[in-house]
């Protein structure tokens, strides 16, 4: 599974102003309210249980909310880069600036572990990391996103 086979161009935010973990999850699933005609209030709702469980933020400055919901019908993801880096409660204690936003269908199992694989790797790359916050143009950020992908699906 490669990021472009999830990500569009119009899935990218190259700035995305937000003062709280709780604000960032409101904030995107605005978004993906609008990209998917799904309620926003759901998506949130998933998104703040599945943060209850514990934080989503797996260090490095990186958060990746996800949730499921009977109402996807299949994998949709978002990437943001926050204006300026906030606490999100990460693992490593970090504050987060780079979020990638993951809802799959209840159904989606083994794709969905594939798509939180799939970010993970990516995210290991400091120097994909350095790129993703040393730009601010959304066409250049999904070029670093899909490129590195298609790197590591070798």
């Amino acid at each position: 599974m490669d990021l472009g086979d999830l990500l569009s161009v119009e899935d990218v935010i190259p700035t995305l102003k937000a003062k709280s973990k709780k604000h960032v999850l409101q904030e995107i699933a605005h978004i993906a309210a609008g990209k998917t005609g799904l309620d926003e209030r759901d998506i949130f709702d998933v998104l703040l249980q599945r943060e209850r469980l514990g934080s989503t933020g797996v260090g490095h400055g990186v958060a990746i909310p996800h949730g499921r919901l009977p109402s996807v019908d299949k994998i949709v993801c978002i990437f943001a880069r926050l204006d300026e880096p906030i606490n999100f409660d990460a693992l490593d204690d970090e504050p987060v600036d780079l979020v990638f936003l993951l809802l799959a269908p209840e159904t989606a199992g083994a794709d969905h572990l594939k798509a939180l694989a799939r970010i993970s790797r990516l995210i290991r790359e400091s120097q994909t990391l350095d790129k993703l916050r040393g730009s601010r143009e959304q066409s250049a950020l999904y070029s670093v996103l899909t490129e590195a992908s298609a790197s590591h699906a070798a």
